[in-house]
């Protein structure tokens, strides 16, 4: 599979202009005769994508005789081949951000860029407005020459929060379509004591069994429990380890040992936080 190392070279082959700038690219769709058709491809940078009038063939309910167009945001990063199939010259805007960029501003892109590994953020026409705004804007300041990186970084920082908060919106509109992430997360934690373990349970390892973002899971289990994944975890923990102790057939470190902490102080200072007193303290009260 082709890998495209840097911008350039990736707009080449697609046919979008030369970029300004290494690190970043900044650009409108409209009037640009685009390849219509990719095989699988990748890149190693990020691309965040406003496309006005995409019709996705490969769609449950695509009707060619019908074809019904969205307004979407597509994120594609490394790591995740990308491919396209499409019938008409693409409308829009996109951004394009090295990966040392990204990394240097982690804090501003992390959840969106996640979430974009997932699903396509579908816009209404007022967020698509809104998004318009800043992103002419963005692009004004990038075609001036000498332009300070750090006021395009500011302004690729509101754009990327606006998409974030049109995510909120999505996960709101079709409860069902999240459904099984959160009751299979829960599942997972509730079975993961079953078995032996080796360490505490964690919003990495229910993402990769889950094949999702820890990111874009986290903030799944949030939108609809109201708690956080970290927080959901250490109270079914907590729960966990009340009850392995009012069995009093375990001492306080072998109980810790058991549920995955490396450290029994690290579990007594969790458990204390949680309850109000020591594990120790705990179980004695607890003794008939």
């Amino acid at each position: 599979m082709i890998v495209y190392k840097d911008i350039e070279a990736f707009n080449q082959y697609v046919g979008l202009p030369k970029p300004l700038d290494n690190d970043i690219n900044i650009g409108m769709y409209d009037g640009i005769k685009m390849r219509l058709y990719s095989e699988p491809i990748m890149i190693d940078f990020y691309r965040i994508s406003i496309k006005t009038n995409y019709v996705d063939i490969y769609a449950s309910d695509y009707n060619p005789d019908n074809p019904q167009a969205i307004k979407g945001v597509f994120f594609d990063s490394p790591e995740h081949p990308l491919a396209w199939d499409v019938q008409q010259e693409v409308n829009g805007m996109y951004l394009q951000i090295s990966k040392k960029l990204i990394e240097e501003n982690r804090f501003l892109f992390q959840n969106a860029l996640e979430y974009g590994q997932h699903e396509v953020l579908i816009m209404n026409d007022i967020e698509l407005e809104e998004i318009k705004l800043v992103f002419y804007q963005l692009y004004k300041h990038y075609q001036l020459p000498q332009e300070n990186k750090n006021v395009l970084i500011s302004y690729i920082h509101v754009l990327i929060s606006l998409l974030e908060s049109f995510y909120t919106r999505q996960f709101s509109t079709d409860i069902k379509k999240y459904n099984h992430i959160v009751s299979e997360f829960q599942f997972l934690l509730n079975t993961y004591f079953d078995k032996e373990v080796q360490e505490l349970p964690s919003v990495k390892y229910f993402a990769h069994q889950m094949m999702l973002s820890p990111n874009y899971l986290g903030d799944i289990i949030k939108h609809f429990t109201n708690k956080t994944a970290i927080e959901t975890i250490q109270i079914f923990v907590i729960e966990q380890a009340k009850k392995r102790i009012q069995q009093g057939d375990l001492s306080i470190a072998e109980i810790a040992y058991q549920l995955g902490f490396e450290y029994p102080n690290y579990f007594a200072k969790m458990f204390k936080k949680h309850v109000g007193v020591s594990p120790t303290a705990f179980k004695n009260h607890k003794k008939p």
